[in-house]
């Protein structure tokens, strides 16, 4: 799998709450391509609960909402809102545990219509939430209007180690131009 660069990290006022690396209570998120897929690595603090060490939902909601968009940035190099979603959650998530592994594919489009899933997987593999996002996806012209930039691959090819590894020592993206 190979890192996608964050396009938008010099620009003003980019602030997003998934994927911004300045933003201070954002969840710096970070994704890869692996085939047809995007994934994220990411780590989930006490910060990040609603029971006693259990991620809360809605953070739940807003990672699986952020690798889907970023399947609608990379995969049809557009962007797009979300018009739909439907999350099952189906194992709580310890926020003392290593690290959650996101998963993200393409299921179908339609016109103006991106149909994804997605999946967060704790470190021993087990799913714990799925979704599945419908966006309603921009023309050229108005993806332009909204600052939508290509979103590249970087970097080297990396397994699934070195991308927790780095993670653990690299909370935030290398800022690119």
């Amino acid at each position: 799998m190979r890192e996608i660069g964050n396009p938008w990290v010099c620009m003003e006022g980019y602030n997003c709450f998934g994927c911004s690396p300045d933003n201070p209570l954002g969840l710096h998120m970070r994704f890869y391509e692996d085939g047809d897929d995007i994934v994220s690595v990411w780590c989930p603090t006490q910060n990040h609960q609603s029971w006693v060490n259990t991620l809360h939902g809605g953070v739940q909601a807003v990672l699986l909402d952020e690798i889907c968009g970023w399947v609608v940035f990379r995969k049809l190099q557009t962007s797009g809102v979300t018009g739909k979603m439907e999350i099952r959650y189906r194992h709580a998530i310890n926020t003392t545990g290593k690290y959650l592994f996101l998963r993200a594919r393409l299921k179908e489009r339609q016109h103006c219509l991106a149909v994804v899933e997605a999946e967060i997987q704790n470190a021993d593999g087990v799913v714990c939430a799925t979704c599945e996002c419908t966006y309603f996806t921009f023309s050229g012209d108005k993806a332009e209007q909204m600052a939508f930039r290509p979103a590249e691959c970087i970097g080297d090819e990396l397994t699934l180690q070195e991308v927790v590894e780095r993670r653990a020592v690299e909370p935030h993206y290398k800022r690119i131009n």
